[in-house]
């Protein structure tokens, strides 16, 4: 029996906590073993030029896909808001059914498909992005802040997610500022010990970007097969 293709959704504690240096440094290790992953963004706010969403060009990039964006991010927004915030203030009603349609293409084979801030970022009327994640049904890489206050976010997230029965594959702190912080050193521990789930990094803040994505890399590589 052939094996399923490797899968997983890259969600935060919070937006800016690392989820696309992440989903890019999986799919280059997939990319790099010849699996041919694809990155999938739904969602993205933010854009300065709607035709160059710049976490999904990243994400592509690091896949070495030439599929088009609108295969990869069907709904982008300019303002730097949540996607259903985004979305109301130009009165529109992003369609649940276009990104399930798009997940459809992507679903048999190898894909890293990353989330929109946190897990109850609206990304429509109706829909969080745990809503999401919980309709791809696939399991999750929890990025999260290494230092002072990752325990509290990220113990909510678990249980989120516990709650709805949706799979940890694993959690990566990632430091995103300089300087110290005491609290590292026990927040691995503490998180795997009461929440027993594997806990990655923490990847160090680097300022040089080709010396992060190799932190990144170096961090994510015992989830592949």
């Amino acid at each position: 029996m052939a094996s399923r293709p490797f899968q997983i959704f890259v969600t935060g504690t919070d937006t800016g906590v690392g989820k696309t240096e992440a989903s890019s440094a999986l799919l280059s290790l997939l990319a790099d073993a010849g699996l041919k992953p694809q990155g999938f963004k739904p969602y993205e706010s933010g854009c300065a030029f709607l035709s160059a969403p710049a976490d999904t060009l990243a994400m592509r990039e690091a896949a070495g896909s030439t599929l088009p964006v609108d295969a990869l991010c069907p709904h982008r927004f300019k303002a730097p808001l949540a996607p259903g915030v985004a979305a109301r203030r130009l009165g529109r009603e992003p369609d649940w059914d276009v990104t399930l349609a798009a997940w459809e293409k992507l679903r048999h084979g190898p894909v890293v498909v990353e989330g929109a801030g946190g897990l109850f970022v609206p990304l429509d009327s109706w829909h969080d992005v745990i809503d999401l994640v919980a309709a791809l049904r696939l399991p999750v890489l929890l990025v999260a802040r290494s230092g002072l206050g990752t325990l509290n976010h990220t113990a909510l997230s678990l249980e989120a997610l516990a709650s709805r029965r949706i799979p940890v594959r694993a959690v990566l702190l990632s430091r995103g500022t300089a300087g110290k912080d005491s609290s590292e050193a026990d927040n691995r521990q503490l998180l795997e010990e009461r929440h027993r789930v594997p806990v990655l990094g923490p990847v160090p803040y680097i300022p040089d970007a080709r010396r992060r994505r190799a932190a990144f890399r170096r961090a994510l590589k015992p989830l592949l097969p």
